[in-house]
């Protein structure tokens, strides 16, 4: 076998023999760093983006290659999806007859939807009988096994099991794509990564159970979600767990009910709040320190309708991607007219733009609105203010040439930034979130305007000297942006701004200005 050439973070390449795994290469580095890695990152000449590997998974050519461990992102969600693993097997060992919907990391920690046996209600009396078999099994080191298997042959074990949500998911996945993981006496339906083994897995603590439509549709059956959390160090339990605590006194839902900021009623509507006098007064103070460093900044304010023909929203692209999970057509006594609850401003401020005619001098124009919008989330997705069915967006638009874009975006990023300082936002992270390239088709748009506006974003970003992470697959469907994530008090991450570019609208909307030849630009 010929060797392969791996190179790693720093730069520096090394050479090893084909078949190597992520852990012999980091046991050659050294034992501590074997230790300590989770999972790797890959890049290969055949691949089309990096990728997440089991640490333990054979690699057959030259690659570039970060070792990964519970201090990266990727790592601890190796870890944590791992953990979801290792609670299905508790809980199918504990209830057997189980069904197995999925069960994902999220940002802390993981959670499995699961339909248990006929006559079994999980509830938090449970938790400790789960928490200490979870335990047991850990502690026999048994191995995460990845195993690629035949899509009739996948077909016919969870039809054995009886699982018809395995059997759903599989019906998505191609012969040739379809991958097995097995740890102990438990198997699951997985592209993983997974950690090593289930030893690393020292502290585990259930936080909560609740419903979930199968997903999440609310015409289908509503599983038991279990949440839960996982660490390699039982101190790194003791340590989330006494935040969680702060976070519950910093409940924004119980300071809002204590200090009489908002409410909510059910006659009202679900996610639909109610601001109280101190609230209002609250909310109002921040508008307008908010408007008055727009009008610095050189915005006009703009005022929309809280409705908007269906039409705009179709000619938008926003109907296509997301008119299903929309509040539903309001239909008026004209058979021919269709209306929406307003779930964007956008298309309002390109009709304002398209107004009157536009010259090349008129650019910039920098449009303002504190536009409420209306989206349908699912009544169990609903939580306090942060996630709500209406809810007013600090927006902005800009219609700017292309040779303004990279300026605007910059002096975007300056006025978050001076907005995050007045507010006492310290600690954040800039995150660059482009498209994800296994799933072209999640997006609208030309190539060539997408590689654009995503190599702007990051020369901006780069020029601005900003903290930055890249993610894969949180663009919009419309174009990338850059999300700034910022840190509260105790430590949680929140985004809080976000500035988008996008070549798609002015397309839809056939956008034009008179140009310095005295012809019309357009899209």
């Amino acid at each position: 076998m010929n060797p392969i050439q791996i190179t790693l973070p720093d730069g520096s390449v090394r050479e090893y023999p084909q078949g190597s795994t992520g852990l012999d290469i980091a046991q050659s580095i050294s034992d501590g760093l074997m230790r300590n890695t989770l999972s790797i990152k890959i890049k290969t000449q055949t691949m089309a983006a990096a990728e997440v590997w089991d640490a333990t998974r054979p690699i057959a050519e030259d690659a570039q290659l970060q070792l990964l461990t519970w201090n990266d992102p990727e790592g601890k969600a190796t870890f944590w999806h791992s953990s979801a693993h290792l609670l299905a097997e508790a809980i199918e060992s504990l209830y057997p007859g189980t069904k197995f919907g999925i069960g994902p990391a999220i940002e802390q920690g993981f959670y499995y939807d699961i339909e248990p046996p006929a006559g079994v209600v999980l509830s938090q009396e449970n938790f400790g009988e789960i928490e200490q078999k979870m335990t047991d099994l850990a502690r026999q080191k048994s191995d995460f096994v990845r195993q690629e298997v035949a899509k009739e042959e996948a077909i016919r074990y969870f039809t054995q099991k009886g699982d018809e949500y395995k059997l759903e998911l599989l019906e998505g996945l191609q012969d040739g794509q379809i991958t097995f993981y097995q740890q102990g006496n438990f198997t699951d339906l997985c592209r993983g990564p997974h950690i090593p083994n289930t030893d690393k897995i020292k502290a585990i603590k259930l936080l909560n159970v609740a419903g979930a439509y199968w997903r999440g549709d609310e015409k289908r059956k509503q599983l038991t979600r279990l949440y839960a959390i996982a660490f390699p160090q039982a101190k790194e339990l003791k340590a989330f767990l006494e935040m969680r605590a702060e976070a519950e006194k910093r409940d924004h839902r119980k300071l809002g009910k204590e200090l009489e900021l908002f409410t909510f009623s059910d006659k009202v509507g679900k996610g639909l709040p109610l601001w109280l006098p101190k609230g209002a007064i609250l909310r109002e103070r921040l508008e307008n320190f908010l408007k008055k460093a727009q009008v610095r900044a050189g915005y006009e304010p703009v005022i929309s309708p809280h409705i908007g023909s269906k039409e705009l929203y179709v000619t938008s692209g926003h109907y296509a991607k997301y008119g299903q999970d929309s509040f539903q057509p309001i239909h008026t006594p004209d058979d021919e007219e269709e209306y929406l609850l307003k779930p964007m401003n956008c298309p309002h401020h390109c009709e304002i733009y398209k107004s009157r005619p536009r010259s090349y001098r008129d650019l910039p124009m920098r449009y303002a609105e504190f536009g409420t919008v209306y989206r349908y989330e699912q009544s169990g997705e609903l939580h306090g203010l942060t996630r709500v069915r209406g809810f007013t967006q600090d927006d902005a638009h800009i219609f700017c040439r292309p040779d303004q874009v990279k300026t605007e975006f910059a002096r975007v990023i300056d006025l978050v930034q001076y907005v995050f300082t007045a507010l006492g936002f310290a600690e954040y992270t800039a995150q660059v979130s482009l498209r994800d390239p296994d799933n072209p088709a999640k997006y609208i748009g030309l190539e060539e305007d997408w590689a654009r506006a995503e190599r702007e974003i990051q020369e901006v970003a780069q020029e601005k000297g900003l903290n930055t992470v890249v993610a894969y697959g949180e663009a919009a469907f419309y174009g990338p942006k850059l999300d700034f994530m910022v840190k509260d008090a105790i430590g949680r991450k929140w985004q809080l701004g976000t500035i988008q570019v996008d070549y798609n609208l002015p397309h839809r909307f056939e956008l034009e200005y008179v140009g310095a030849d005295n012809q019309n630009t357009g899209p």
